[in-house]
């Protein structure tokens, strides 16, 4: 993003704060926003796709601010805009300490240390936080179908497979850490949410 001029880098930071804002959880909701605009379903997105989502979604840029933003999207110069161009320019970039925390906690979960987390994994970590879930004290939920609905909220979305990579970890919370501007407050959630030990701050 340091190579896009100044007027650009604003035109992609506001189009990343209107998607965030949507409420649907950060990098989560970038992908369903990505989907959305796909309306051919090629996993590319033209001009014309990216014109009638923004103003889908309501967000107010003029033809020409469309056009740069396009541009800025369309790393390759190929007319198309792919997932993986999407996500890398408006991923919000974290800092050191937040990924060696979140890398911490995908660790944790990881039992058998295979990059992945399965449910099998969680029954034995994260059991414990399951049944804290008000849908589980109020018995909607078993604590199978409590853990599987954690899972799939950091899978991939729209297509949960059953496992969570680390990088699809390492997604969820960036989002969630654009979300949150203090890096100690965020650091103390993750070790309160995963158990972790407290890091000492001086």
């Amino acid at each position: 993003m340091d190579k896009l001029d100044p007027q650009t880098q604003q035109l992609v930071k506001t189009f990343q704060r209107n998607i965030l804002q949507l409420g649907c959880g950060a990098l989560k909701q970038l992908s369903c926003v990505f989907r959305k605009m796909d309306i051919d379903y090629s996993k590319k997105i033209c001009l014309e796709e990216l014109e009638n989502g923004i103003a889908g979604f309501g967000f107010c840029f003029s033809k020409m601010e469309l056009s740069k933003l396009f541009a800025a999207l369309d790393r390759d110069k190929n007319g198309l805009i792919d997932f993986k161009e999407f996500m890398d320019l408006l991923t919000p970039p974290m800092k050191d300490s937040r990924v060696k925390v979140i890398n911490e906690a995908f660790n944790k979960l990881d039992i058998n240390g295979d990059h992945e987390i399965k449910l099998d994994e969680l029954k034995v970590v994260y059991a414990a936080n399951a049944r804290r879930h008000p849908r589980f004290l109020s018995g909607e939920w078993t604590e199978e179908e409590t853990l599987r609905h954690f899972l799939d909220s950091l899978d991939t979305p729209g297509s949960p497979d059953g496992k969570v990579t680390r990088q699809e970890f390492m997604n969820y919370y960036a989002g969630v850490s654009a979300t949150v501007d203090d890096d100690l407050y965020f650091d103390m959630m993750m070790r309160s949410v995963y158990d972790l030990p407290q890091k000492q701050f001086h």
